[in-house]
């Protein structure tokens, strides 16, 4: 289950582009993860479910390494959208990322009933290309760190 983020990036996506496993609002199947602002920080919260088990107890390396990615794709939208002088909200439609690269590092092992906590820095790289550093908390422990280089996703993407 995802904790709410006020407005999220992922709610603004166009329907056609909302269906990633990770962060599509429209595949009820997958995480639905949402990413928002905290200050200057990015934020995508999330509980991970029963089936996300590796070893009792403990939570599955995949889902991590999927929120990071995730989150790092969100975060260079956030930031771009931010650039352009808009908001999640205002009714304009945000810039869609692709991962380009993505490093997850894991620091410790991840318990399985305490909400996820990714929080994100976003470095422009390049005009069409962002790096976002992330550390996933799972309450004060961190249990990973992981880098995205985010790319924006070229208009006939998908067509």
């Amino acid at each position: 289950m995802n904790q709410e983020i006020e407005n999220a990036i992922q709610d603004e996506y166009p329907d056609d582009f909302s269906h990633c496993y990770g962060c599509g609002r429209l595949n009820i199947k997958g995480h639905q993860f949402r990413t928002g602002w905290d200050g200057a920080q990015t934020i995508t919260v999330y509980m991970p479910r029963p089936e996300h088990t590796a070893i009792p107890g403990y939570v599955y390396g995949g889902l991590i390494a999927s929120l990071i990615d995730c989150h790092g794709t969100g975060s260079a939208s956030l930031a771009l959208h931010r650039k352009n002088g808009n908001e999640p909200g205002d009714g304009a439609e945000p810039p869609r990322f692709v991962t380009a690269s993505l490093e997850v590092k894991f620091v410790k092992p991840t318990p399985q009933d305490v909400p996820l906590k990714a929080f994100g820095k976003v470095e422009e790289i390049h005009p069409k290309k962002f790096k976002i550093h992330t550390e996933v908390y799972a309450g004060e422990i961190c249990c990973a760190k992981g880098e995205v280089v985010a790319a924006l996703m070229p208009d006939t993407f998908g067509k």
